[in-house]
């Protein structure tokens, strides 16, 4: 099998994230074999084309003989992290902390 030139990568990929997309949000999982490097590369850019196409974080896991594409976790707001309720989960003693 011969390595996928540039172009049909992009096409391949273009094709491919509506269906995952369709699949991911239809099980919340999409699960594929790929048992050689650049099939599991292109996978990979599926998931980021879907993760782009649904704005929702998309994760895919690769063991070399399949991948799984699903549904990430949602990154904590950075203002969450200054919430009173970090504060008090932060000793008193330790450094840096304001009283």
């Amino acid at each position: 099998m011969t390595p996928l030139s540039p172009e049909e990568k992009a096409r391949g990929e273009a094709n491919l994230a509506p269906f995952v997309a369709q699949m991911l949000v239809a099980r919340g999982r999409f699960r594929v074999s790929a048992d050689t490097p650049d099939q599991a590369e292109l996978f990979q850019g599926v998931a980021r084309r879907v993760g782009d196409m649904l704005q929702r974080p998309v994760v895919s896991y690769a063991n070399g003989r399949e991948i799984v594409i699903a549904f990430g976790q949602p990154e904590a707001p950075a203002l969450a992290l200054r919430s009173p309720g970090w504060a008090s989960a932060i000793p008193a003693s330790a450094p840096g902390r304001q009283r």
